[in-house]
């Protein structure tokens, strides 16, 4: 497999690492990009733009990065809090009327970004075409009773996070999730990452689908506790029901899918965008502008749940909308704070060392969040960073 683009000395293991997972994982098509003190050290790609098809992966190639979205959206939230516009602490039905409803009255804004809203699930799941229309979401999420006291404990919000989160950042500042992102976050950033995808990027973004690791990988594959793969079978349990609010699921290269804006799950970015909008998170991008100040990094990555999930079952951590370093999404460092795309993409910033991180591919797998391509690269990442220090 020919690997493209650069590396800057002490960093070539990432090279070598994401060489590797062409040759031993099995990646079809994938890009690695990360930051270190806002300057690019590793910006590499390979492989095949699309899963199913020849056309070489070039610079520039994006893809969708399903939940890693989700770092995105809560970044809206947490600058809207930054400028003044949003208290974490408020109701979210000081701001949006119709969710006082079912007893979601006393559901903080904090609640709703920390997976604690108790609504992961849609009694009446949406069909991909509804899921598009963030009025029928929005009404839908609103009318939902909660499955647990909002703000008594924590359960991944996989598809209703998308409605959640962009009717409250329509209702606070007027705009659309997507235009926000746009034109808040990814163009001063630089980065290239879109929440709805515009018709004139349509030709860099590539096809996605399932993919499987050799056998002889099998070993360094993500094998799912037995209870995870129970309760998704159980077509009863909230972690089925999580992923089943929008049902069947989307197809996800339909360009009708991807021009909508459904902050959970679609967006689409470079390897560099995602890498590049963490790196702005926690400090200037080739002397650029910064966009969390210190105190709303805190906030990002101060731990507000912990323990069993109950749509996911196992441990998980979460800071304010984004994975926090842990079993369930090991990332580079006890304060790193990110959020993986189930099945592959991941994007994260650990403001210790000063590493901000993006990977993309279009290559799905069966793992949630740990996926081993993406921790092989981290592995690699760390192994640099200590031959530098």
């Amino acid at each position: 497999m020919d690997v493209h683009g650069t590396v800057a000395e002490g960093f070539e293991p990432v090279g070598e690492a994401f060489a590797a997972n062409f040759d031993r994982l099995g990646d079809r098509g994938a890009a690695v990009a990360v930051y270190r003190d806002g300057h690019k050290v590793v910006d590499l790609w390979g492989g095949t733009k699309d899963v199913d098809g020849p056309a070489p992966w070039e610079r520039g190639t994006a893809q969708i990065v399903r939940s890693a979205t989700k770092g995105v959206a809560a970044a809206v939230l947490l600058l809207l809090h930054q400028r003044g516009e949003l208290d974490l602490d408020a109701p979210v039905g000081a701001y949006w009327p119709e969710y006082k409803t079912a007893g979601k009255e006393r559901t903080r804004v904090r609640d709703l970004l920390a997976h604690r809203a108790g609504v992961p699930v849609l009694e009446r799941p949406l069909t991909p075409e509804q899921a598009a229309d963030s009025v029928l979401g929005a009404a839908a999420v609103a009318a939902q009773p909660p499955v647990w006291e909002p703000g008594t404990d924590h359960g991944y919000h996989a598809q209703t996070y998308s409605w959640l989160t962009g009717e409250l950042v329509l209702r606070v500042t007027g705009r659309p999730i997507g235009e926000w992102i746009a034109r808040e976050m990814a163009e001063p950033a630089g980065a290239d990452l879109w929440v709805g995808l515009p018709e004139r990027e349509t030709g860099r973004a590539g096809r996605v689908g399932q993919t499987e690791a050799p056998r002889s990988a099998g070993a360094l594959r993500t094998r799912p506790k037995r209870s995870v793969a129970e309760a998704y079978a159980d077509p009863g349990s909230l972690t089925r029901r999580a992923f089943a609010a929008i049902s069947p699921l989307p197809d996800e290269n339909d360009p009708d899918y991807r021009a909508a804006a459904l902050p959970a799950s679609n967006g689409i970015a470079t390897a560099d965008g995602l890498a590049r909008f963490y790196a702005a998170l926690i400090g200037e991008v080739d002397g650029g502008r910064r966009l969390f100040t210190p105190a709303t990094m805190e906030l990002a990555r101060a731990e507000h749940s912990f323990g069993p999930d109950r749509v996911l079952v196992v441990n998980t951590r979460f800071g304010l909308g984004y994975m926090l370093h842990g079993s369930a999404s090991p990332l580079l460092g006890p304060g790193s704070f990110g959020h993986p795309g189930r099945g592959g993409a991941l994007g994260f910033a650990d403001p210790e060392s000063g590493i901000a991180f993006g990977y993309v591919t279009n290559g799905f797998r069966t793992s949630v969040t740990a996926d081993p391509r993406a921790q092989a690269l981290i592995g690699a990442v760390r192994a640099s960073l200590t031959s530098l220090a």
